[in-house]
C-alpha cells in the first residue's frame, strides 16, 4: 500500500513539472520576441528558447509516461469506505460533508470512465512527431486569451447581463477559481447552469427548477433534454473569440427566446 501511494505521489509530481514547463512554453509563445533578445538574430534566439523549453517538456512528458506505467489501475470503481455512515449524522455539520464526498466520488467516478475511453483512443493512433521550419518573415497574428482574463472582468460581464436580463435570476458560484459557474434560473420552471471558461462559455446544461445542479447528469425530462441540444447549438453558433461578451449576450438572449416559446406551448 505504502509503495503505491510513492508511486502515486510521484506521478502527481510529474504532472506538477510537466504543466508547469508547458505553461512556461505557452507564454514564451504569447509574449513573442522580447527586448532581451536583442536587435541582432532576435529571430533564431527566440527559436531556440523555444526547443529548449519544448525538450524540456518532452523530457517531462516522458517521465510522466513512465510514472504512469508503474501505477498499478484499480480493479473497479472507487468505495466510499466508512463515509456512508456519515449519512446517519445527526450533526448538521457532518451531513453536508457527506454531500460533498458524495460529489466528489461522482467527479472521480467520471474522470476513471472519461480517462479509460481516452486511453483506448490514444492508443488506438500512432502520433508520429513532424519537424518543420516556419518562415519568420511571416507576420505574428494577435493572439486572443479570453479564456484567461482577471476574475473582475468576468463579474462585470455577469452583471450587466444580470442588469440586461431582467426575467432572468441569476446566482454565481465558482467551484473552479477563478471560472465562475452561474445559474440562470427563468420563473420557477427552468434554470440553465452554465460553465465559464474565462470570458467564453465552456458547458450548457437545463434542467428543470427543482432538479440537482450537477453538471454531468442530464435532466430527467425528456423536454429540457430537448432546450439543452438547442442551447448547445446557440452556444457554437455564437463562439466568438474575437468579440465574446457579445457572444455571451447573443447566447442569453436565444435562451430566453426558448423560454418564453417553451412558456406559450406549455399554456396551450
Amino acid at each position: 500500500m505504502e509503495r503505491d501511494i510513492e508511486q502515486l505521489n510521484s506521478a502527481l509530481n510529474s504532472v506538477k513539472i510537466l504543466r508547469s514547463n508547458v505553461r512556461r512554453v505557452f507564454e514564451s509563445v504569447s509574449n513573442g520576441l522580447r527586448a532581451d533578445h536583442g536587435d541582432d538574430g532576435k529571430e533564431n534566439k527566440f527559436i531556440l528558447e523555444l526547443q529548449e523549453l519544448l525538450t524540456t517538456v518532452n523530457n517531462n512528458l516522458r517521465d510522466v509516461e513512465n510514472s504512469v506505467s508503474n501505477l498499478t489501475p484499480p480493479s473497479g470503481p472507487f468505495s466510499l469506505g466508512n463515509t456512508t455512515y456519515l449519512s446517519q449524522e445527526t450533526t448538521q455539520e457532518r451531513q453536508a460533508l457527506y454531500g460533498q464526498l458524495v460529489n466528489s466520488y461522482k467527479w472521480t467516478d467520471k474522470i476513471r470512465e472519461y480517462s479509460a475511453v481516452a486511453g483506448n483512443i490514444l492508443a488506438a493512433n500512432s502520433f508520429n512527431k513532424t519537424y518543420k521550419t516556419f518562415s519568420t518573415t511571416k507576420r505574428r497574428k494577435t493572439q486572443t486569451s479570453n479564456h484567461n482574463v482577471p476574475p473582475e472582468v468576468i463579474e462585470n460581464l455577469i452583471t450587466s447581463i444580470d442588469r440586461l436580463f431582467t426575467d432572468v435570476t441569476i446566482t454565481t458560484n465558482r467551484p473552479f477559481v477563478p471560472n465562475p459557474v452561474i445559474q440562470a434560473s427563468l420563473g420557477r420552471v427552468l434554470k440553465a447552469i452554465i460553465a465559464f471558461k474565462g470570458l467564453m462559455i465552456e458547458w450548457v446544461i437545463v434542467k428543470a427548477h427543482a432538479e440537482s445542479n450537477d453538471l454531468w447528469s442530464e435532466s430527467r425530462y425528456k423536454v429540457f433534454r430537448k432546450v439543452t441540444e438547442n442551447c448547445h447549438a446557440a452556444m457554437c453558433h455564437f463562439h466568438s473569440p474575437m468579440m465574446p461578451e457579445l457572444a455571451v449576450r447573443s447566447f442569453m438572449v436565444v435562451y430566453c427566446y426558448i423560454f418564453f416559446v417553451f412558456l406559450k406551448m406549455y399554456k396551450k
